[in-house]
Order: C-alpha cells, then structure tokens, then sequence
C-alpha cells in the first residue's frame, strides 16, 4: 500500500454481490471485514432455490451474467478456483417472431449478420469496432462517470449510446429483424424505448454477448455469492448470514468503515439520523424506478419453441416487432399493464443438468410492471410463451409467482419490485443517488450497492469502487 489506512476495520451491510465485492477489496487492502446479511441465505440478487418443487433449482433475481463475465474487478478474482463455473449456451440470445423463426444473437458477429439479411451491414458497422475494444471499453463504462482512458473507444460509444433505443433502431436498421432483436436487448434498461440513452444498454449487452458471451453459472446464481464469499474468507473476512441491522450506532466508529449495500432506502432506515437533513432530502427524492412480474416453472419437458433455434439459448426474448416492445415498455410509466408484455425468459437446464431432475426442467420469465404494482401478470406472460411455444402450459408441472411484493419481502434492495437499484434514467444514469456518489455526509459511512455508479447488473464494480473510496478516505 503506498499510504496507510484511514481504519482497520470494516463492516458491510448485505452480502450481495457489490457487498462482497466491497469486503474483497478492503480485506485485500489489509482490513480487517465482517459482512452482515440479513436473511437466512448471502447472495442478495444472486441467490437460488428450490421454489417450486424438490430438486428443481431456481435464480431467484438474476440469472444470466455477461456482466459477470466482463466485470474488470471480478476476472481479477480466482473465483474459478472457489467453485465458480460459467456455462456458455451455444447462442447468448434468440428473439422469436410470428413467422416462426427467430432472430439470434450468435457468438460470431458474422452468424449473427446471417440473421439479419439487409441490416447485416449496419449491425456489422455498430457493433465490430467495439468489439475489437471490448475490454477497455467495459473499463470505462462500468464505473463512476470520470474521463475515459480510452477516449476513441468511448467516444464510438457515446455516438449511438446517448441515443433512444426507438430512434436509433429506426435509424440504423431497415428491417423488422435488427429492429426487433435490438429493441429486445434495450427492453433490460427497463426504460421507455423513447427515452435517451436506452440504446447504451442495447449496444453494451449485444457486445457483451459477442466478446465473453451471456454466461450462467453451474448450479444457480447461488454460485457466485457463493464463490465470492469463500474467497472474502480466504482473505480472512467473515460473512455472518441472518444478522439483520437495524441502526449502525454500534458500527460508525473512528477505527472502522461501514459500507452499504443498500438502497437510499435502507440507507435512511439504518443511519438517517447520522445524515444531515439535506443529504436525507436528496435519498428521499431518489427515483425507484419499475418494477417486475416474475414467474419460476418446473417442467416436464423443454419450452416447445415453434423456433427451433430458441432451443441454443440460454435467454430468450418474448415481444415480436420493435413497435410492440415500446409499448410494452411504455406502459408502466403511465401507470399501465401491458396486454403482451415484453417477457424475458430464461432457460438454464437445458445446459445445466443440475438445475433439475433428468428429464425435466426449469424456466424463469418476468416482464416489467408499475412499481409496487399488484396486478397479476402470470396469464399474460403465459400467453406470450404459448404465442412463440404452442403447447408450453402443457408442460408445467408446477410454478412459483412472484409479483413485485414479494420480490421485495424476500430482498429490501428490490424496493416495489425494483431489481435495478434504482431508475435508469438520464437523471440517476450517471450520478446516482446523489453527487458524491459512494460517500455520504457521515464520517466513514459509504453506499456501495447498485444504487451507485455503475448500477444494476452483477458485476461487483458499485462495490469495488466503493472500497476504494472508503480507503482513500473520501
């Protein structure tokens, strides 16, 4: 270390993958790290189970990790030789249409442009350079908004990222094939389509699926909390699971560093009164952002997909044309349910034998809805499969639901059914929650989960950055 640590001890409330990825950088500055989770199970976000039935194996938030797999903080980690094992599905991504075939995003940009027929260009010419620059380019963008190292890279970026993922598909693309799948990859921002900067998470995710792929881990989620947590203690931190905190009085001390896995929410609920009344006012104003409708099914065999190339992937995007999904993804921001919602749908035992018994299998779907919302989307949803897979309700054997309330019961972080840490939008992109991002008004008292630069996503940077503010005492 080239200066000495402002503490030697450090405590992180909430063991999901930022929290674990706060205590990894400060136990390998030389601090001493105690984790604090408050349920039964670490993981937060990343945490799997049997919920419907015995032996059925379940992500109970997130389930698909490019971001995982491209974090700049976690390939620095040997979290391989701590049981973590990604699984790489033939194709990342298949976007069926009523034709009966679908559009997929392949490895290869080159197969990929065998998909989209007079856009093949266009997608070649938006997504190659990028590529070529993966890495620093996921360098730059997963992190506090700060100058580039790679300017060139960055600014190619910048170009469509600022962009509505609406116009600039309409723009760029002719077809309802490239119009369709890049609207799919924009529907993750959980923004209206028309909104600016929704393409960047289009055109982050689509090179992403091109440079490391959309990987799952063998087992579940589960796996990677729990690979992160072997290799904290390895380092001789401690995780200490169902030890809720309900005050930090007894952790903000001069000797010691309390970072927060939590949202401005939980924030408020465990240390507001440490914060100056003006700091409370901008965490109040904090937008929450939507919310998800989220489905798990045990199965007796695999999605019948009319599309038969929907069976090489691992995620599968349900909503038809471009002008579908923008309703779709309008419809919460006005208060509204849409009647074919855009589902995101995953499918992990058709590459992952342990996920179910031999000869059967696990699905997970969701789509986005108003936060809080407690509408039931579970026909809609069904109905959307059943419109690209004739015959899907005939293969469920059981299934668990869980509407925006009960996400949020199981996980405070996902606030009214939220899994992003917060809206994505122009406002709280970039400088969220407020503008000293990581640090609060509290002497050694930091925010450390996606509700900070670079938000949602498992990737372990909100944390790592965090730290790092942390020890050099800002």
């Amino acid at each position: 270390m080239s200066q000495p640590l402002h503490f030697n001890q450090a405590t992180v409330i909430g063991s999901g993958p930022n929290g674990l990825a706060a205590a990894i950088e400060l136990a390998r500055s030389g601090c001493s790290v105690q984790v604090l989770e408050a349920e039964k199970t670490i993981g937060g976000g990343t945490r799997s189970g049997e919920l419907t039935l015995p032996n059925f194996v379940h992500d109970i938030c997130s389930a698909v990790h490019p971001l995982g797999v491209a974090s700049p903080f976690f390939r620095t980690l040997p979290l391989a030789s701590h049981g973590l094992e990604w699984i790489q599905p033939p194709a990342p991504l298949a976007h069926p249409l009523d034709d009966g075939t679908a559009v997929v995003l392949e490895k290869s940009i080159e197969e990929t442009c065998e998909n989209l027929g007079e856009d093949a260009a266009a997608y070649r010419k938006l997504i190659n350079p990028l590529v070529d620059d993966w890495e620093n380019l996921f360098a730059d963008l997963l992190g506090p908004i700060r100058f580039p190292k790679h300017p060139l890279t960055f600014a190619r970026f910048g170009l469509s990222a600022r962009r509505s993922a609406q116009g600039l598909a309409k723009s760029h693309f002719k077809g309802e094939r490239a119009r369709a799948i890049f609207a799919g990859i924009a529907g993750h921002s959980m923004l209206s389509l028309d909104q600016a900067f929704s393409a960047s998470f289009a055109v982050v995710l689509a090179v992403a699926g091109h440079a490391v792929g959309w990987a799952i881990p063998r087992g579940g989620s589960q796996k990677i909390a729990d690979a992160l947590s072997s290799y904290l203690r390895s380092l001789g931190g401690e995780v200490v699971a169902n030890s809720r905190v309900e005050s930090i009085d007894n952790l903000l001390k001069p000797e010691r560093a309390v970072l927060c896995d939590l949202t401005p929410r939980g924030l408020l609920k465990v240390a507001g009164h440490h914060l100056p009344k003006s700091y409370r006012r901008k965490l109040e104003r904090y937008r929450i952002g939507h919310a998800v409708f989220k489905i798990d099914w045990a199965l007796n065999a695999p999605i019948p997909w009319k599309a038969k190339e929907c069976a090489r992937a691992g995620t599968v995007h349900l909503g038809g044309t471009l002008a579908e999904i923008a309703a779709s993804e309008d419809a919460p921001a006005k208060g509204k349910h849409a009647e074919k919602p855009y589902v995101l749908v995953t499918q992990p035992s058709l590459f992952d034998s342990t996920r179910a018994p031999e000869g059967k299998h696990t699905a997970w779907g969701y789509c986005h809805v108003p936060n809080g919302s407690t509408f039931d989307m579970t026909e809609r949803i069904e109905n959307q499969i059943e419109r690209f897979a004739p015959g899907f309700r005939d293969c469920i054997i059981a299934k668990k639901v869980s509407p925006p309330a009960e996400l949020e019961r199981h996980n405070a972080n996902l606030v009214g059914g939220n899994i992003s840490g917060g809206s994505n939008d122009i406002r709280q992109l970039f400088l969220r929650p407020t503008l000293s991002l990581y640090s609060t008004p509290a002497k050694g008292l930091y925010i450390c989960s996606s509700s900070t630069p670079p938000g949602g996503g498992v990737h372990g940077m909100c944390g790592y950055f965090a730290a790092r503010a942390a020890l050099r005492g800002i």
